[in-house]
């Protein structure tokens, strides 16, 4: 595993990488309130048939450099060229939470540039189950933290705090997501302007759900994966997929994993990310 640094469209996108160039690329993003960190006990064995590139998101941990905007589809479209730009040629792009919502714009728009997507822990902005996921009192982040400049005000100087009453409610085992990976993602965000990227990505949300909404037929395989610590299983969720123009979509579920599967079930997730990157292999 080595540390990674690529300059692309302006920015510095920093992160970690594992494996030879040459090999079918693996561009792996993380959600809020993490960082790359989160995929270091899955690199090298992933590596060892991938190259494969975990990327901080832009402004948060070693990326540096501001987007003009926190849509999916824009970051979707930069994290794929920086991987592009590293060596990983028709990637494919895994993420959970933030990072899912990234892979399925991926998936959507970009879909002769990577071989896949692996979507995770998340529902994508405008798609069935978005309504009903919204509604549900544990989702009353998403509103706070669209509001303009309060959530870096209250939050800036506490992220720790802040985070690991995330990391409680959304892990299936907590224990797995330790002290270091804790510090880690607080460390992550301590800078300003990481905060704020951080926030704008649920800022931009009306923009996806406008983008989202417009039906669209891709042929790009898509995987939806899910824990089952919350409950949900994978069907709504692909379902909505399917309904605005996913034609090659299925799910599945890791058992024993809330939202931090890398951290929680790293065995499992490899293997699903495997065997689903051999099905979208391109010749």
């Amino acid at each position: 595993m080595k540390v990674l640094r690529i300059e692309h469209e302006g920015l510095v996108l920093g992160g970690l990488s594992s494996g030879q160039a040459g090999r079918p690329g693996l561009l792996l993003l993380h959600g809020w309130p993490q960082s790359s960190r989160v995929y270091d006990q899955v690199l090298d064995e992933l590596a060892q048939d991938h190259f494969v590139l975990a990327l901080d998101l832009p402004g948060i941990g070693e990326s540096h450099g501001a987007l003009p905007s926190a849509e999916k589809a824009v970051l979707a479209d930069l994290l794929v060229g920086a991987a592009e730009r590293a060596g990983a040629r028709s990637p494919l792009v895994v993420g959970f939470d933030v990072g899912g919502m990234i892979a399925y714009a991926a998936a959507r728009d970009l879909g002769a540039r990577i071989a896949g997507a692996i979507v995770m822990n998340t529902v994508i902005p405008g798609l069935s189950p978005w309504g009903q996921v919204l509604s549900d009192p544990r989702i009353w982040h998403f509103a706070f933290h669209a509001l303009p400049e309060l959530p870096e005000l209250l939050v800036q100087g506490h992220q720790q705090a802040y985070f690991d009453f995330f990391v409680n409610a959304l892990a299936g085992r907590r224990e797995a997501v330790g002290e270091v990976y804790r510090e880690a993602f607080a460390s992550a965000y301590e800078r300003p302007e990481s905060l704020k990227a951080g926030f704008d990505w649920y800022r931009a949300m009306p923009a996806d759900v406008s983008h989202n909404s417009r039906p669209k037929n891709f042929d790009t395989p898509v995987l939806y994966l899910r824990g089952d610590a919350d409950g949900r299983t994978p069907d709504d969720y692909v379902a909505g997929m399917r309904a605005m123009g996913a034609q090659h979509v299925g799910g599945g579920v890791l058992r024993g994993s809330g939202e931090f599967s890398p951290l929680e079930v790293p065995a499992e997730f490899v293997r699903a990310v495997r065997d689903f990157a051999r099905r979208c292999q391109r010749p």
